[in-house]
């Protein structure tokens, strides 16, 4: 193929949408750099493929702007967008080859058939197909034709690459595969990509960064380390890998960090952003991860756990999750806690019904801007 359009930086401007009294999107403001894959990550109805299909051209903004490199392409019909998109249902013909399918874009592009043919190649070897060219659809896997439909994308050279839950229709083992390859690829070409999933594993694999939308809304936007490991919201720390969400008191503020305590356990020392406002609060919702908490038969001792949040509890529930075990610790107020524990087989499982302690590192605490305000 000739040089892919590298670079193509994506501005999203206030965008809005609404059908009838529903508002779909609000105000949505998106900046990305050029070269590097966005994922719209959300739960059904949340707006975000509603706003691929405004980047696409296929639904019209009510208002607001979508830029490339600067230059709006509201205006600009889809076809002359230079944008591709790749679907769920991979809409390959039937009656076509692998080859032709490939090249059908091409065609309509007046591309001559022997440059058409060259490109199709090239794109063919890029996803590691190229001895499957005279195959037709029906011959060919799910993960084959997923790959077929990319090639047909990539082979248009688009100024970026739309991608609308493109593995969905995919087995468990070949989705997380094609997950892979698609990083790889899109890294390599460094072609501009919006990607648009519900599978959290899915956008912390292929993404330079996400954003997570809820209710028509940025809920929050950064890398996939940020998101993961520091969510702002309870939304986002449930959606992102069932955090448990646990209320602490707040004993002292300084600065950014503040001295907690979780029901009966010791204080201890978490930090808290800007932007939670923990000195205007007399009680803050955390998330903990359940691989973060530790089980202990005594109250942890030691200079190794005095920043650590501590609790006592019983244990209400326990599942085998191969090389771990879940555990469902039910706290003295009332609520619980989850704790995913790697099993060791030279220890016992603890049994429904015994007392124990969780602690978990401070750091491993997240305070969230939208906790306890009383």
């Amino acid at each position: 193929m000739g040089a892919m359009k590298k670079g193509v930086s994506l501005t999203i401007d206030a965008v809005c949408k609404s059908y009838g009294d529903v508002q779909v999107l609000k105000r949505i403001a998106l900046d990305i750099e050029g070269g590097k894959a966005l994922t719209l990550l959300g739960p059904s109805g949340c707006g975000k493929s509603t706003l691929l299909r405004i980047i696409a051209g296929f639904v019209r903004a009510d208002a607001g702007d979508v830029r490339l490199d600067g230059q709006s392409i509201l205006p600009v019909p889809p076809n002359r967008r230079e944008t591709a998109m790749v679907f769920q249902s991979y809409t390959l013909f039937p009656h076509m080859s692998v080859i032709d399918n490939v090249t059908f874009g091409l065609k309509m592009r007046q591309v001559g058939r022997s440059q058409a043919l060259q490109r199709a190649a090239e794109a063919l070897e890029m996803v590691k197909l190229s001895h499957l060219a005279d195959r037709y659809p029906s011959q060919l896997s799910g993960g084959q034709m997923q790959r077929v439909a990319l090639a047909r994308a990539l082979v248009t050279e688009p100024r970026i690459l739309l991608l609308d839950e493109p593995f969905g229709a995919l087995d468990k083992n070949l989705r997380e595969e094609m997950q892979v390859e698609l990083r790889k690829l899109q890294t390599s070409l460094g072609v501009t990509s919006v990607c648009v999933t519900h599978d959290q594993q899915e956008a912390m694999v292929i993404s330079d960064y996400i954003a997570v939308m809820n209710d028509g809304q940025v809920a929050q936007f950064g890398t996939p380390l940020d998101i993961y490991d520091t969510p702002q919201s309870e939304f986002v720390a449930r959606f992102m890998g069932g955090s448990n969400i646990v209320r602490a008191d707040v004993i002292k503020t300084q600065e950014s960090r503040c001295a907690l305590q979780v029901g009966d356990g010791r204080a201890f020392q978490a930090y808290a952003g800007a932007s939670a406002m923990v000195s205007e609060r007399k009680a803050v919702a955390l998330a903990i991860k359940p691989r973060a908490l530790q089980i202990m038969d005594m109250p942890p001792e030691g200079a190794h756990v005095n920043g650590c949040m501590t609790v006592s509890g019983v244990v209400s529930n326990q599942v085998l999750l191969g090389d771990s075990i879940a555990y469902e610790i039910s706290l003295p107020d009332g609520n619980s806690l989850l704790a995913e524990v790697a099993r060791d087989r030279g220890t016992g499982i603890h049994p429904v019904g015994k007392s124990v302690w969780l602690y978990a590192p401070g750091e491993a605490c997240v305070v969230l801007e939208d906790g306890i305000n009383a």
